[in-house]
This record gives C-alpha cells, structure tokens and sequence, in this order.
C-alpha cells in the first residue's frame, strides 16, 4: 500500500492504518531505534510508542513525506529514552554523534523546530550525494563511522573527515540563514 492510502487510513481513523504501516515501516524503525537504544524491550516501545503517536497526531497533521515523519518520530522517542536511561552515566554509543551535530546547531535553538530543519535540508540537497548521505546515516539512523565506512567501502578516517567538513559547511550555511551563534 502507499504512503497516501495509508495517510487516508489515518485521516478516516481505521485501525488498520498501523498495521499497515507497520507492515511497510517495522524493520526501518527498529533499525533506527536500535541504534540509539541497546535493550530490545526499549526499541520495541518506542517503535510502539512512535505508532501511537502517529495515531495521534494524523489528523491534524498530515505529513508530505510518511517515511521520514514516521523514521524523525522513532529517533525523537529514542533519544528520550537514551536519556532518560542515562541519566547519570551518558552512553558514549550515541551522545557522540549528539555532540557532535551539537557543534553545528546554534544554543537555544531547537533541532526539530520546522524552520530549522528546513533550512537543513536545503544545505543537505545542496551538498555532493556521497557527503550527504554519510551525514544521514551519521545524524539521522544514529550509524557509527566504522559502520558507514564499511557500508560505503571507504576508510573511517574518510568517513571522518566527510562528517567534519559537512559539520563545518552547515555551521557556515546556518549562519548565513541568520542563525546566531552567541
């Protein structure tokens, strides 16, 4: 079933929009979830969790793109429950990639608000494909460098060295956007 016949489902509040999408989504948001969190009880709730947010939230909301809206949900619920399992000792696994996409987010704004996220996608789209999906499985699935160097049959100091000049790129792209970084 496509994505719009599914969002319709949803608009008309038949149940069998979850089955379907789990159907076409599972295994992409258990990855998702799976690379942030470590316990397979932890990623199956959140995978439920991001369901019945989904639930929830269409209608109202009506996503261009159910793919991405469902995959942006699964890895928001993750992070909460990374950090709310971690409270007193950070799971180095994945605070890493954080930190670092931290460095090129201004303080005090926030990561998911739209017209942020808007103005990173645009840079994304601008950026070569080879850069640009190494930033994706880096910042968005959570893989770690080792991960995607093997993945893509390059050397993890490449991979590095991608993700650090696509991190400085988008600082610079941002600031021009007007966005402030004191």
């Amino acid at each position: 079933m496509d994505d719009a016949s599914i969002i319709e489902l949803f608009r008309q509040r038949d149940e069998t929009a979850i089955s379907e999408i789990k159907q076409k989504y599972d295994r992409i948001c258990f990855y998702i979830a799976g690379n942030i969190l470590s316990q397979r009880e932890d990623v199956e709730e959140c995978v439920n969790s991001a369901y019945y947010e989904i639930w929830n939230n269409i209608p109202p909301n009506i996503p261009k793109d159910l793919k991405t809206y469902l995959c942006c949900i699964v890895r928001n619920i993750a992070i909460k429950k990374l950090q709310y399992n971690s409270a007193e000792k950070r799971n180095p696994k994945f605070t890493v990639s954080i930190d670092e996409i931290a460095e090129c987010v201004p303080s005090g704004e926030d990561i998911y608000d739209d017209s942020l996220s808007e103005a990173i996608s645009r840079f994304l789209k601008s950026q070569n494909e080879k850069h640009r999906k190494v930033f994706i499985r880096r910042y968005f699935y959570g893989d770690t460098t080792s991960k995607i160097a093997k993945y893509y049959g390059m050397n993890e100091k490449t991979v590095a060295t991608y993700l650090f000049r696509t991190r400085k790129k988008l600082k610079e792209f941002l600031q021009k956007e007007g966005y402030d970084y004191e």
